[in-house]
């Protein structure tokens, strides 16, 4: 037994009279005076796969261990099927049980739980249909990521997880310090500080867990001119949004000799190129999403790979908004960020397909993005589609060093920490744009699940830290 064994993916396609062996948990045991049948799925693809066992083939006490929930192995004969769903089905001659479930007590049964139990037990929720299926696509489009800009030549740089600065001053930042020492464990335990002396710290000063790594990837754009980075992220956000994370993943390229037109093209045919990869290889799975989950979802994947992305400043989306005769919850003027409702009118209503929203105010953008001629504006660009809004957020960056020193002072960041990033200005400085998507906004669009804790293995959220 090796990892070069068949998949239950695989047996689908085989011809009847195979014989072979079949790995899986077990969902259901449905028994009879001459036949049982278990369904049985190893997480390869959403369907089940149908083990027969005739009367007296296996020992009744062998049989009495394949509950829900046990682990197992069946050794049989593909035969036809003559149920719907699947060709050909396994004929059992022996099982191994490999580990037992206590039909009492395992929290997976047939009947359904809600989203706020499985999260609960997210060490088992990947045997369910819902999260197997989640699994699969989030795998299909972290490789569809990585194709994607390996296949145009952009190098993959790993940026650190440990930074001492702030991408985007917003403060919301883990402190990783060995100055604070914990006595005891759970909720009861105290922290000792040892140290109030940043010098006496691990690093010497403040560290902190990095909220991008887009500072950190921009230096080497300035060296191999088409890079990207693609890991996770911290945010220290004290929110119970259902769009909110202290741990993500966040993909970010970086082009160097690109301006902003040349960065929107790049994010249109990577959002494009995503979703059609993970629709052409996890079709079942995302029909279960329309089906159980999100009814729109396929209808508005289709539309976002079909459609040509309209272009649109904020200043033409501003002014679209206060003539539309809607009443927002959130009201709209020049120089307000934009919000989801506002988002979804621009891509639903008054064009109907994805927009690529460029030229922000500059008060409510990072200090790192470029100036426009206008002194008021820089060249940010955000996309937004259909049933979310915003989904990407990018900008040709600031190259011009007095220009970004006096942004720095603007938004009260200490100059001094952005010396390097500074350097790239001060040493054969070049026109280079960017853009970042959160990989889990993205796998919500995918998937249409509706709270950001249900695309990831392992929420880590405030007040939530489990396994």
């Amino acid at each position: 037994m090796d990892y070069r064994r068949s998949y239950i993916r695989d047996l689908f396609a085989a011809s009847p009279g195979a014989e072979t062996s079949v790995f899986g948990w077990v969902k259901t045991r449905r028994d009879s005076k001459e036949v049982s049948f278990v369904q049985l799925n190893d997480g390869s693809c959403m369907a089940d796969f149908q083990v027969v066992i005739d009367a007296g083939t296996i020992p009744d006490s062998e049989l009495k261990r394949i509950t829900t929930g046990a682990c197992v192995r069946f050794d049989g004969v593909l035969v036809e099927s003559p149920g719907s769903g699947q060709s050909v089905e396994l004929k059992a001659s022996g099982v191994e049980v490999y580990g037992e479930a206590d039909a009492t007590s395992y929290p997976l049964q047939k009947k359904g739980a809600t989203m706020e139990f499985l999260r609960e037990i997210a060490h088992l929720r990947v045997r369910g249909n819902t999260f197997g299926a989640v699994s699969r696509v989030r795998n299909r489009a972290a490789w569809a990521v990585n194709d994607f800009f390996q296949s145009r030549g952009f190098q993959w740089i790993h940026t650190p997880i440990i930074t001492a600065s702030d991408c985007e001053g917003a403060g919301a930042m883990f402190a990783v310090t060995t100055l604070m020492e914990a006595q005891g464990h759970g909720p009861e335990s105290q922290f000792v500080l040892k140290s109030k002396e940043a010098k006496d710290d691990f690093f010497g000063k403040p560290a902190y867990l990095t909220v991008s790594g887009q500072l950190n990837v921009e230096t080497y754009a300035m060296g191999l001119t088409n890079v990207y980075t693609f890991g996770p992220t911290f945010r220290a956000e004290n929110s119970h949004s259902v769009r909110h994370l202290a741990e993500f993943w966040m993909i970010e390229p970086e082009m160097a000799f690109c301006d902003l037109e040349g960065n929107a093209n790049l994010a249109e045919e990577f959002i494009k190129a995503i979703i059609g990869d993970v629709m052409n290889h996890c079709e079942s799975d995302l029909e279960f999403f329309n089906k159980r989950v999100e009814p729109t979802l396929l209808e508005t994947l289709n539309h976002v790979v079909n459609s040509g992305f309209e272009r649109m400043t904020y200043t033409d989306a501003v002014s679209a908004l206060g003539k539309s005769g809607e009443t927002f919850e959130f009201p709209v003027a020049w120089g307000t960020d934009l919000q989801s409702e506002h988002e979804r009118w621009l891509t639903e209503v008054h064009v109907g397909r994805p927009i690529i929203l460029t030229d922000y105010p500059k008060e409510i953008k990072a200090f790192y993005m470029r100036q426009n001629e206008d002194g008021k504006t820089v060249r940010a660009m955000d996309i937004l589609v259909p049933r979310i809004g915003e989904i990407i957020g990018g900008s040709q960056r600031e190259e011009r060093l007095d220009v970004l020193k006096a942004r720095i002072l603007e938004s009260g960041l200490d100059e001094a920490a952005y010396w390097w990033y500074l350097d790239l200005r001060r040493f054969g400085s070049a026109p280079h744009s960017g853009f970042g998507l959160g990989f889990e906004r993205l796998l919500m669009y995918l998937t249409g699940m509706k709270n950001v804790r249900d695309v990831i293995p392992f929420h880590r959220a405030a007040g939530q830290a489990e396994f």
